[in-house]
């Protein structure tokens, strides 16, 4: 990834140069989405939720899960980090050579009163990352960047594996769906310099190609579900 510290007028002319050479390759990450997004068959009830939630998914780099989910009404929160592997090896520089068994993440903090585990499955699925790509998004490639979901209990794990099953059944991708779906042991929150990255740094070049478009996305498709910060 393009993460070194650069100048905020250096920044904006990469940007632009990235834009524009970019716009054809992040163009083919495109995938098939359908009209209607299906809703998960089942789903966690507000009832049986007592307080807010969290939830655990991982899909590339967690910049642009991070933007996402934080742009979600009913989130109050999102951490990036790792999930998969130790404390020991929990660390950026570790994580990043994929040389651990973690994935780079994010801690999703919401009120299930306001929006479902089942909905967020559906960002998950349809804006922040593509199911499809085995271990990489984009640019990113190595197991650290996998599609997976951290289950906290027997329920979100439940509910993940019938609506993969679910969306495979109806072919609504054109190729398989390769999410894992594990129990979560432990969640290990990134540095702080990866905290709320993309509002500190809107103008990153890796932020403007492949970011950005994904939060645009969450806005036009399910402006119902957006809220701005």
């Amino acid at each position: 990834m393009m993460r070194n510290s650069l100048s905020r007028s250096l920044l904006l002319t990469l940007s632009i140069l990235v834009v524009t050479a970019g716009i054809a390759f992040a163009s083919g990450r495109s995938r098939q989405i359908p009209a209607t997004v299906p809703t998960p068959a089942i789903d966690i009830s507000a009832a049986n939720a007592t307080g807010e939630q969290t939830a655990v998914f991982a899909g590339g780099c967690f910049w642009g899960m991070e933007g996402v989910f934080e742009h979600l009404k009913g989130v109050s929160e999102v951490l990036t980090g790792y999930a998969g592997g130790s404390a020991d090896t929990a660390t950026y520089r570790q994580v990043s050579a994929g040389s651990t068994e973690h994935a780079e993440s994010v801690q999703i903090t919401y009120d299930p009163s306001q929006i479902s585990y089942g909905e967020l499955l559906k960002i998950y699925f349809f804006v922040a990352h593509d199911p499809t790509q085995l271990n990489r998004q984009g640019p990113d490639h190595g197991v650290q960047y996998r599609s997976a979901i951290f289950a906290a209990d027997d329920e979100q794990q439940q509910v993940a594996q019938a609506y993969i099953e679910q969306l495979n059944d109806a072919d609504v991708f054109e190729q398989p769906i390769v999410t894992q779906v594990a129990p979560l042991d432990e969640f290990y929150a990134a540095e702080d310099y990866h905290q709320n990255f993309i509002k500190r740094n809107p103008l990153h070049p890796y932020v403007v190609v492949h970011d950005l478009p994904q939060i645009r996305q969450l806005q036009a498709q399910f402006p119902e579900m957006y809220q701005q910060q």
